[in-house]
């Protein structure tokens, strides 16, 4: 996204938390899994993007989503280039830094301890406010996500929130991201619409739960500046 509410002429994973960019947080996070391939989306300021990314990263991949149309159309601009793939898909947010490739590995073995066609990371926060909603069965088995803009005020008051991070079988993934349309009030195509089409299908989607400081994601610079006074207060 153009991150907008950051107020700034940058790229919004290109301002920096520690002393490197949101990106690189989330490509750190990644790498230890080692992956057969790894696709950065890419959209504003893509040739910036794509410049911090190589300097600090060999063998990245980049697609270009050339018009900001959603989560699930920016999943699609990766199929040409997996084309045939059939092992695991992680999607995660390039402006998330405090997620850990320990949470990861838990994500992956989840999914593939239950055969799942995908898990997810969820969080159950108290002030839930425009996250995504997650409807859980009682053994943690994902039954939908209602976008907040979408939801009913019975929705709206569950604690349960979509952090944004999946692992799906491919298998499962390429299917249903041609199912996606953008009938909804934000005329985008959600990824999250994959999960309801994957859960209507009576394939497994398991839920894994992260505490909220994981999930955190930046949209302004107030929420950087905070950040970055913990992280500093942390190693003092």
């Amino acid at each position: 996204g153009k991150g907008t509410r950051m107020k700034s002429d940058f790229a919004k994973v290109l301002h920096t938390l520690g002393g490197k960019p949101l990106i690189a947080w989330a490509l750190d996070a990644v790498a230890p899994l080692h992956p057969n391939r790894t696709v950065v989306i890419v959209g504003h300021q893509a040739e910036s993007v794509q410049s911090a990314v190589n300097e600090r990263f060999a063998n990245i991949e980049f697609a270009l989503q050339s018009e900001m149309l959603g989560t699930g159309d920016a999943v699609k601009r990766a199929m040409p280039l997996l084309e045939g793939f059939e092992g695991e898909v992680i999607v995660t947010c390039g402006d998330v830094p405090l997620l850990k490739t320990e949470t990861l590995r838990r994500l992956i073995q989840t999914r593939r301890e239950n055969d799942s066609a995908a898990s997810m990371l969820v969080a159950q926060i108290d002030e839930p406010g425009s996250y995504g909603r997650v409807l859980c069965d009682e053994e943690n088995r994902v039954l939908q996500i209602v976008e907040a803009k979408d939801a009913t005020p019975e929705i709206l008051a569950v604690r349960n929130v979509n952090a944004g991070t999946y692992c799906f079988d491919a298998k499962a993934l390429w299917p249903q991201l041609a199912r996606l349309t953008n009938n909804n009030k934000s005329g985008e195509y959600y990824l999250t619409d994959v999960v309801g089409f994957l859960a209507n299908e009576n394939q497994r989607v398991d839920a894994v739960f992260i505490g909220e400081r994981e999930m955190t994601g930046i949209n302004t610079r107030e929420q950087l500046d905070e950040l970055e006074a913990e992280l500093q207060s942390e190693a003092t």
